[in-house]
Parts: structure tokens; C-alpha cells; sequence
């Protein structure tokens, strides 16, 4: 009759054990990337939703609905990049141009912005611009290791 009882030990003799070590190491080198991807999703909900919280959809609709679909277009490009953070380097500078949108566009969509308008788009877009950058420069020193 077969054995079949489990016994405890290493899987060290496992056919399979070095390419679980390998996909295992290669997880966890891209969950900083992940992380910092996941912040992108939280600046596109705010700035989806800043018109509103900041209250300046009344005086500037074009920039309320402007900041509404880039955020939108950020949480997904951001959720997409956490879901597969080693295939995001090209999605990177995508979201580094949103971000620079975001900084601009106070001045180029309205002709007079707030100053909630202009501290809200700017410090968000710097914060998105920064995610970006890091994600990108993490991805990068992973590849050359």
C-alpha cells in the first residue's frame, strides 16, 4: 500500500522549489513598485473629486471636469500598474504627463484660478509627478540587479 501520510520537512528535494524561489523573489522586488502605484490611485480619486471638495466647480467647470477625467484616467492607470507593477515602466510616463497637466492646467484652462484651485492641481500634480519618478527609478534598479 502507498505511503500517502505528510510528513514535515523542507521542500528542498522539490522538482520545482528554484523556480518558486525565483517567482517568490521576483514578487517581492516589485511590491515597493506596488505600493507606490497604489498612492497613484488614491491622488486620481482626489483629484476626480477635488473640484468638489475644494468647491471650485461652480467657478471653473472646465477645470472641474478636466480634473475629473484625469483623476479617473489616473486610479485606472494606477490600479493597473499595481496589478502588474513590472510591466508599468512604459505606463510611468504617462502618469508623469498627468501630473504635469495637473500642475498647468489651473493657468491654461481657467484665465483667473483660485488659490484652492492652483494648491490643490499643483501639490497634487507634484505628488503624482513624484510617484511616477520613484516608481520609475525603483522598476529600474530592480532590472539592474
Amino acid at each position: 500500500m502507498a505511503d500517502v501520510s505528510h510528513r514535515p520537512g523542507d521542500i528542498t528535494g522539490h522538482p520545482d522549489a528554484s523556480e518558486m524561489r525565483d517567482r517568490y523573489a521576483r514578487m517581492l522586488q516589485t511590491r515597493g513598485v506596488a505600493a507606490v502605484e497604489e498612492l497613484v490611485i488614491l491622488a486620481g480619486v482626489w483629484t476626480a473629486i477635488s473640484a468638489y471638495t475644494v468647491h471650485f466647480a461652480a467657478a471653473a467647470p472646465a477645470l472641474a471636469i478636466s480634473n475629473l477625467v484625469v483623476g479617473i484616467a489616473l486610479a485606472v492607470l494606477g490600479l493597473c500598474m499595481s496589478m502588474a507593477p513590472e510591466r508599468s515602466q512604459d505606463l510611468n510616463f504617462v502618469v508623469l504627463l498627468m501630473g504635469a497637466w495637473l500642475i498647468v492646467s489651473p493657468w491654461v484652462v481657467t484665465r483667473h484660478p483660485g488659490t484652492g484651485t492652483i494648491l490643490s492641481n499643483v501639490i497634487t500634480g507634484a505628488c503624482v509627478c513624484l510617484f511616477s519618478l520613484t516608481a520609475g527609478g525603483l522598476l529600474m534598479s530592480k532590472r539592474r540587479t
